[in-house]
């Protein structure tokens, strides 16, 4: 693996985001690789599965350079087959899937957070689904991920605005489940809690919700992927990509 280390634990199976240098934001690589790796962990015996990031933050979203792939047909379709697919994973898994954020969660990468069953994260991680910022609209499932969280006129706001919450703020919006000033005792304290549960059961419940909810995703799922190359191709997302790249505030002008 290049991305990711996976390692088995008594009780649990740790998957971790492991492109620390880019805060592991998602390149369509990593994004191939996450989709194989989610495959391959459900196929384990362990009912529990914890996310984490190494490095400096959970997820930094969607790697900048893979925007130039959204011109290309064949590729962008890739792409988001993969980004649906990792999503759908983990949503439909039958295990109970924990992500445990520090730092920025951000994006896709908030996107998959709220895609797993329960959110723990430290107090000053810090969340945001910031598409607006490059001119784009939620993807991987975030506009059903926050209705399901926030309610629809909430979600609306949250993601019209971009803003920056941080865990304290996540939680009490319902957003994340838990905070804690030691992240990785307190998740692993979790996973162990919890596997002296009746697993059977809290996986049983996930799978009556989910089963009827996996329908209304896919259709969250397919209109982000008309609307993200869309997007793409207005004048402030490409605005948006110059001021990145050229490290200074965009100036949107709404075409």
């Amino acid at each position: 693996m290049n991305y990711f280390r996976l390692e088995q634990h008594d009780s649990f199976v740790h998957v971790q985001l492991a492109r620390p240098d880019k805060y592991n934001a998602l390149n369509a690589p990593m994004l191939k690789e996450f989709r194989e790796v989610l495959e391959e962990v459900r196929g384990y015996e362990a009912d529990l599965v914890l996310i984490s990031g190494e490095g400096p933050g959970f997820c930094a979203g969607g790697d900048i350079s893979m925007m130039k792939e959204f011109s290309d047909d064949e590729k962008y379709s890739a792409l988001m087959n993969d980004i649906e697919a990792i999503v759908k994973e983990i949503y439909t898994m039958p295990k109970i899937v924990v992500a445990a954020v520090h730092g920025s969660a951000v994006g896709l990468g908030l996107s998959i957070a709220l895609s797993c069953d329960y959110i723990i994260a430290e107090k000053n991680a810090v969340f945001s689904m910031n598409f607006i910022g490059i001119g784009l609209a939620p993807d991987g499932g975030g506009h059903y991920w926050l209705k399901e969280r926030l309610g629809v006129h909430h979600a609306k706001q949250y993601a019209w605005e971009g803003a920056k919450l941080s865990g304290q703020e996540a939680q009490e919006l319902k957003l994340v489940d838990m905070v804690t000033e030691e992240l990785m005792s307190q998740a692993e304290a979790l996973m162990t809690s919890w596997s002296r549960r009746p697993l059977r059961s809290m996986i049983a419940t996930k799978t009556l919700y989910h089963q009827a909810g996996v329908k209304e995703l896919d259709y969250y799922l397919q209109q982000e992927r008309v609307n993200q190359r869309k997007l793409s191709e207005t004048k402030d997302h490409k605005e948006a990509v110059r001021a990145f790249m050229e490290k200074r505030k965009p100036e949107f002008t709404g075409e």
